[in-house]
């Protein structure tokens, strides 16, 4: 498509008689070889000076769509089209904005009724007026959990006591060994009751950083299970109640629909009512059906991690204060109890510094 210029045929018109004006126009000259005085400069001048003033504006030029001679239907402004340009990008924009708003008021609308729905049926069921959904096998073994939860709490919460408690004696006793140890070196007459007296600490502070190990191992399991397996299959039980809840805030929302006249305008807020129940009633026995195998399988891993972490405590402990070295360490290695070398709990030089 080819695109040119075009001036006004009035402005075409007058420069082509300002030219012709000019080309045929008689310029005398004297004996001195100087032009003459030219009669038509005035109208000459002022002829130009309406060509420049009349002439097309740049701001305003002409496109002309299609081949040379085409009809003037064709000529386009510039000007029009920059500005349709502009105006649809702006358009564009504001029907996306327009577009995010409309949603996030949708969202925000679904969400307040959502939420009005489900604080009127809580209350309802606190206040004995409204009918809540119960899975009594379901109900009873979450609190069964709840309750082995706050046990086993109780349980690390002890453990980790006696771990601080421990590790002060195992502390106490490896510097009352090294002080029998200096002792028997600067006191010849007592050498041989300060040094065995120091042997006999060093064994009982090896064996307790041996059982510490064990502890720590114990702990750690114990942590693992009430703090991560237990709180994932809680928090699992806390969507299932919020979607109970849900549900049963469309169920009674339905059943009052039902009841109430069948006009055209309810039989459409009832059609409305039924899509929304069934909607929640599906994410219900979805989330209660995660929450039954998330129960089982908790269990099997529970009654695992217990029976071998209780095995190790016991063994351990009894080994430790039978005075029993070559069973604790049989404990540590049945168990694959790693032990820290000494010292590795401090910081390094370089994090000093």
């Amino acid at each position: 498509m080819c695109q040119c210029l075009v001036l006004s045929y009035r402005d075409f018109i007058m420069a082509d008689s300002i030219m012709s004006k000019a080309a045929t126009m008689e310029i005398p000259i004297n004996s001195n070889g100087d032009t003459g005085t030219l009669t038509e400069d005035d109208s000459l001048e002022q002829d130009l000076q309406q060509v420049m003033v009349s002439g097309p504006n740049l701001n305003e030029t002409s496109i002309v769509s299609g081949g040379y001679g085409g009809p003037a239907g064709g000529i386009i402004p510039t000007s029009t089209i920059k500005g349709s340009s502009n105006h649809n990008t702006s358009n564009s924009t504001e029907e996306v904005t327009r577009g995010v708003a409309v949603e996030k008021l949708d969202s925000v609308k679904k969400w307040g009724i959502n939420t009005y729905k489900c604080t009127k049926q809580m209350f309802s069921e606190r206040f004995g007026r409204g009918s809540r959904t119960v899975d009594l096998e379901l109900e009873a073994q979450i609190d069964v959990l709840r309750e082995t939860k706050s046990k086993y709490e109780n349980i690390l919460r002890l453990a980790t006591a006696l771990i601080s408690h421990f590790q002060s004696m195992v502390q106490t006793q490896q510097a009352l060994g090294d002080t029998f140890t200096d002792l028997s070196q600067k006191s010849p007459e007592l050498q041989d009751e300060f040094g065995y007296n120091a042997e006999t600490q060093k064994l009982l502070c090896k064996n307790g950083e041996a059982l510490l190990g064990a502890i720590n191992f114990f702990v750690s399991s114990i942590n693992t299970l009430v703090n991560k397996t237990m709180e994932d299959t809680l928090m699992t039980i806390k969507l299932y109640e919020n979607a109970r809840l849900e549900f049963d805030a469309y169920r009674s929302d339905l059943e009052e629909l039902s009841l109430g006249p069948r006009d055209a305008a309810t039989m459409v807020r009832i059609e409305m009512a039924q899509h929304d129940y069934q909607i929640h009633r599906d994410k219900y026995e979805r989330l209660r059906s995660d929450v039954t195998i998330k129960l089982k399988f908790l269990e099997e891993n529970k009654v695992k991690v217990m029976h071998k972490q209780l095995l190790l405590f016991h063994n351990a402990i009894s080994a430790y204060f039978a005075g029993n070295q070559q069973q604790l360490e049989q404990t540590l290695i049945q168990f694959n109890v790693k032990l820290k070398p000494p010292g590795s709990d401090k910081p390094s030089w370089l994090e000093e510094q």
